[in-house]
């Protein structure tokens, strides 16, 4: 949305980091972030971090003190929560409120001296601690922390907070438009109060929007870390994620991403997307773009036993009929595999697959008619034999059947991974991880799909026939070939609700 905007009214967007916490930077997140942008065909104008100004944060902290607009606190952090009152009831004055300038100068300097020891003092805004307005009630900006900084070592042992830092980041970098999400609203008369305080030139304003909520989601990054830590995923970039690097992985484009963000807009007012829109975009572009293959995720085997042993023959199938008129071959011979969902034994009424008697087409080639059921010992169906037609070679001549089945050639196929996804939580608005969908992975083993792929090119998305679009999952190798599904050919989640 940043980028977005800047691009609509000529302007500029910097990426910045706000590492004002040395205990929760990682070089991973910074990297990862900036690889997201990137793919997204995004360029920053200037890239920075919060830590570039604690010089300057520092030396705006003196400016307050020695302005009597903010003081030393050594009251413990559970003193200073209890203080701090409710939406109803005003807060209480620290008992270091009132400490001189001088005095809290001096234990200032000393803090950054590293004289002091964690949590005996912070550094707190003289505002108003009967303010209706929590953010207001003289908020903590500085506080000791002896960590080693990812960026600037052990050069300081006080940091100042998110707060405090954000606004004078924006004005230092001569920002206009400072745009951020509806929890920030209430923090807006802060953010005023200390640019108008430290006399900044530059005044950025700051507007707030709804927070992108997608349904069957959970979009605090909090409760992602749960995720990944717990293992209920297999880290940020799992196909499942509502990440960047999780929806590349799952085969989504950037693209796809961006038109999705423009049909949502943005607003004022919380609510939830459903997923829904955001598998239309992908699928719309992929119905466009996609080559087709056909691919058995569950394979059962048939024997065509009026082709000749070593009898086969080439079948010209369309690449994609949206894009041009260009076939690919594919080759059929004695022995194919079908989806064992595409045979009942005993079939249901309106059931116009494959079952003993019935005759179905074969996409792309000629109709068949099963005519045996092969069983294991314990009564599981484990392979067919069935006689094709000559004459349905041409559609106007053979039969005309109602059903029709993908299959794959058994002697010229790859075999595969393929991983089939789903919602990640059942309830459409999860607040935790009590009902994360344990059938949101479900992975085929033994899958077959047409050998005319380019497995090479992990950018190339397929539809496979009547099941979805596929990708190769970039992080598998040529000889344990995975393929993700992007998305199902149709919405299927109101069907199974």
């Amino acid at each position: 949305m940043n980028f977005e905007i800047s691009k609509k009214y000529d302007g500029k967007c910097n990426l910045r980091f706000d590492d004002t916490n040395p205990e929760k930077e990682n070089e991973e997140y910074i990297e990862s972030i900036k690889e997201d942008v990137s793919w997204l065909g995004y360029k920053w104008d200037e890239i920075h971090f919060a830590s570039d100004y604690f010089n300057d944060l520092y030396n705006f902290a003196i400016k307050l003190i020695q302005n009597d607009k903010a003081y030393i606190d050594s009251s413990s952090y559970e003193n200073i929560k209890k203080e701090r009152g409710t939406l109803k009831e005003p807060g209480k004055n620290s008992k270091d409120r009132e400490r001189s300038k001088d005095e809290s100068l001096k234990i200032f300097k000393e803090m950054r001296e590293g004289l002091h020891e964690e949590g005996s003092y912070v550094l707190r805004l003289k505002i108003n601690m009967a303010s209706s307005n929590l953010n207001m009630r003289d908020p903590v900006i500085y506080r000791i922390k002896k960590t080693k900084h990812h960026r600037t070592g052990d050069e300081w042992c006080i940091y100042p907070l998110y707060d405090f830092t954000h606004c004078i980041s924006d004005a230092i970098e001569n920002i206009t438009h400072s745009l951020c999400t509806l929890e920030f609203e209430d923090h807006r008369d802060l953010y005023n109060w200390v640019i108008k305080e430290i006399d900044h030139p530059n005044h950025p304003q700051q507007i707030e929007f709804a927070r992108l909520a997608l349904e069957h989601n959970i979009m605090s990054k909090r409760k992602l870390v749960e995720l990944v830590d717990k293992k209920f995923v297999g880290g940020w970039d799992d196909p499942r994620m509502p990440t960047i690097s999780g929806l590349r992985r799952r085969g989504y484009t950037p693209n796809s991403i961006k038109d999705f963000c423009n049909r949502i807009g943005i607003t004022k007012k919380n609510s939830s997307i459903e997923m829904g829109v955001l598998e239309n975009t992908i699928r719309e572009e992929l119905n466009l773009s996609a080559g087709r293959i056909m691919g058995v995720l569950d394979p059962l085997k048939i024997t065509i036993t009026n082709y000749a042993e070593n009898e086969q023959e080439i079948i010209k199938a369309p690449v994609n009929p949206n894009i041009d008129d260009s076939t690919r071959d594919i080759t059929i011979s004695k022995e194919i595999y079908i989806e064992k969902t595409d045979f009942m034994e005993k079939p249901e009424k309106n059931y116009f697959r494959l079952s003993p008697g019935k005759e179905v087409r074969l996409r792309h080639a000629f109709n068949i008619t099963c005519n045996k059921v092969l069983k294991s010992n314990d009564g599981e169906v484990i392979g067919l034999e069935c006689t094709y037609d000559p004459k349905s070679r041409d559609m106007k001549k053979g039969n005309k059947v109602k059903g029709m089945i993908h299959w794959v050639n058994a002697n010229d196929c790859l075999d595969v991974k393929v991983n089939i996804y789903d919602r990640l939580f059942l309830d459409k608005n999860p607040k935790d991880l009590k009902n994360f969908n344990g059938k949101s992975l479900i992975s085929m083993e033994n899958a077959k799909i047409e050998s005319n792929l380019k497995i090479e090119n992990l950018s190339i998305r397929y539809q496979f026939e009547r099941i979805g679009y596929f990708i190769r999952d970039y992080k598998s190798s040529l000889d344990e070939i995975t393929y993700n599904q992007i998305v199902s050919l149709k919405d299927t989640w109101k069907n199974k609700n």
